[in-house]
């Protein structure tokens, strides 16, 4: 079901800003942070603060049609849930980030039912560590 869809059948307005998040969102062709949606929302809308932007992601997030994902960076990023469920392997010496299937997880997630009795949302994550090239090259941070 689309963010506009789902906005609407839960109740809430479809505001202009909303509307111009949502587009951000959708037209991104990776992950984007409330900052770079504010650039994109502000030049259509001068009008608007980034606590609309904030507002409108969180509310997103909360209804899980948006995923949030720190990549380290000092901020987070946002993606379209319906997109694409994946993780991310996060090279801390170079900053190389690697695509990872949830597949991948799903034996964790098991363990964590069957050991912990602990139901984890694994839906997408970024997991900090070393890439195998840095590794090899011996680079340290």
């Amino acid at each position: 079901m689309s963010c506009h869809k789902a906005l609407q059948k839960q109740g809430y307005r479809l505001t202009p800003q909303r509307m111009l998040v949502i587009e951000a969102l959708h037209g991104a062709d990776s992950h984007i942070s409330a900052e770079e949606i504010y650039v994109q929302l502000h030049r259509r809308y001068p009008y608007s603060n980034i606590s609309t932007v904030y507002r409108t992601l969180e509310l997103l997030n909360r209804l899980g049609l948006v995923t949030e994902t720190d990549f380290g960076e000092g901020r987070v990023r946002y993606h379209v849930a319906e997109k694409s469920h994946h993780h991310h392997l996060v090279c801390r010496t170079c900053g190389r980030v690697i695509d990872v299937d949830e597949s991948v997880l799903s034996p964790l997630k098991d363990t964590l039912l069957r050991e912990c009795d602990f139901a984890a949302e694994l839906r997408h994550m970024a997991v900090p560590g070393e890439c195998g090239e840095c590794r090899r090259k011996g680079k340290r941070v």
